[in-house]
């Protein structure tokens, strides 16, 4: 079957608008074996969200590794760390959940950048044994930084700082103290606003489901509690509409509710379309009137920014996968984009290279025609430079090949992003976001 036509279906089973209102997702990042894949172990045992074999597979010399209910590649397995992103489910009575295990690894920024753009929160682990924590004036490991300037930039809407290991030294209170101001002063000169800073051991289970009032010197909620409390991403209703086309798809017969027209199938990205709205297609520029808007189920009705939809059109225009079809008072599509990028390939990035740059569904070709600047993770300052190194954060400037219809990322998380990857590798090589 289609996969396209699967991820309908599935939709069509819980209705979208009581799916986004209860599941939040949310990912754990951070450096290398600060305890992200164990934390959502503990979370997902604590819970209750793990059957009795599963525990059992999880078993290492007598102890239950929880690192494993995540890492499940025998790669994952064999080298003790986290390669790609794993996603696993679990309920509260308050609520759904939704994790995505981010690598720590620089090598797989991609990873967790790919799990970050649609994540709701974002839990940055910190291992207070790799600090110096007794050192009011300590330093954040870099890549503790990197992942929380990328959520940040992201636009993931609930960060939440979580302090883990604090079990094995020898004063928990003090070190969560530090710690704490370091990442206070770091959030203040990145302009992150922390939902909370969290003391808690993974390990033993300390702070993460069950509360543990005034261990490390700290009194409110555990993390699973907080979790439980942080909205879910607002949908961008209030945009004008712009859909990116996934799926065109003909039926023939006049019995269907498309009365023999195409439906454009694809995933609202910005706004709301009803019928008898006026759209225009792009890149063709051609205008139509929507005659239907059907939802998941081939219901007839109005749908909203990050609900499917099926759109069927008062007249045959030439609607391809990949196009966009946008508010008649959108604004117009351009060849110029300037924006920050997160590099990700292992080639620098330098200026005059082409790439090809995916918007939405579509493929354009790009051409780097200038590196602004670099940011440095460590000062925050912003360099002069003449390429990016891999896993580095700078601002840069493309000329593209055809015009596309992008917006400041800042307001539309969809039209304001795009992907940039090698033209003979086929490698993703960066995430640019709309300035």
């Amino acid at each position: 079957m289609n996969a396209n036509v699967i991820a309908l279906a599935a939709e069509a089973r819980i209705p979208a608008d009581e799916e986004h209102a209860a599941a939040l997702r949310f990912i754990t990042c951070g450096s290398v074996d600060d305890g992200k894949s164990t934390l959502i172990g503990r979370l997902l045992v604590d819970s209750q969200a793990v059957l009795q074999d599963q525990l059992a597979g999880v078993q290492r010399a007598g102890a239950t590794d929880l690192a494993l209910l995540t890492d499940g590649l025998t790669a994952e397995r064999e080298q003790g760390i986290t390669i790609d992103v794993a996603y696993r489910y679990f309920a509260t009575p308050a609520r759904k959940f939704i994790i995505g295990d981010a690598p720590g690894h620089e090598q797989y920024t991609r990873n967790m950048v790919t799990a970050a753009s649609s994540a709701d929160a974002a839990v940055v682990l910190v291992d207070a044994t790799k600090l110096r924590w007794a050192d009011p004036d300590l330093q954040l490991l870099p890549q503790t930084r990197r992942h929380a300037l990328l959520v940040h930039l992201l636009r993931v809407p609930s960060v939440v700082f979580a302090i883990n290991k604090l079990d094995a030294v020898d004063d928990p209170a003090l070190a969560y103290r530090h710690i704490a101001g370091a990442l206070a002063a770091f959030c203040a000169d990145a302009g992150i606003t922390a939902r909370a800073v969290v003391p808690m051991s993974a390990l033993q289970g300390l702070n993460v489901v069950r509360p543990a009032t005034g261990w490390a010197g700290y009194v409110g909620p555990s993390l699973l509690q907080l979790l439980e409390t942080l909205p879910v991403t607002t949908a961008e209703a209030g945009e004008a509409f712009a859909f990116p086309v996934q799926w065109v798809e003909k039926f023939s017969g006049s019995a269907d509710t498309s009365q023999g027209r195409r439906v454009f199938w694809g995933r609202v990205a910005t706004g709301h379309v009803q019928a008898g709205d006026t759209v225009r297609v792009m890149p063709s520029g051609q205008t139509a009137t929507v005659a239907q808007v059907l939802d998941a189920a081939r219901r007839p009705r109005p749908i909203g920014a990050g609900h499917s939809a099926g759109l069927v059109l008062d007249r045959e225009v030439d609607v391809s996968r990949g196009d966009w079809l946008l508010a008649a008072n959108a604004p117009e599509a351009t060849r110029e984009v300037a924006g920050t990028i997160a590099w990700l390939d292992e080639e620098p990035l330098v200026a005059g290279r082409v790439y090809w740059a995916l918007h939405g569904h579509r493929w354009v070709k790009a051409r780097i025609k200038r590196i602004v600047h670099r940011l440095d993770v460590h000062t925050l300052a912003e360099q002069d430079a003449t390429q990016l190194e891999p896993n580095a954060i700078g601002h840069v400037e493309l000329a593209l090949q055809e015009p596309l219809a992008t917006r400041p990322f800042a307001r539309a998380r969809v039209p304001g992003s795009l992907v940039l990857v090698d033209t003979a590798t086929h490698r993703t090589s960066g995430a640019l976001l709309v300035r």
